[in-house]
């Protein structure tokens, strides 16, 4: 799902404010549950997904339980 925005269209996107973007991405500031709701909304995933770090070289293989996991 890469797409090639700035920054400050992906704030539109998420219907925040560029300021507002920067303070997260920098980790001062932490988004609203509602604003989770949005961001999970607009960008067309679940909200447990904007909580998945793990890397992986594709985006289903970062998502995959390991085995005996539950």
């Amino acid at each position: 799902m890469a797409r090639k925005m700035s920054q400050e269209e992906f704030a539109e996107l998420l219907e925040i404010s560029v300021d507002f973007l920067s303070l997260i991405e920098r980790g001062i500031n932490a988004p609203s549950f509602e604003n989770l709701e949005v961001f999970s909304a607009q960008l067309g995933i679940p909200v447990s997904e904007l909580f998945t770090f793990d890397v992986g070289s594709t985006p289903s293989e970062s998502r995959q339980v390991p085995p005996g996991v539950r």
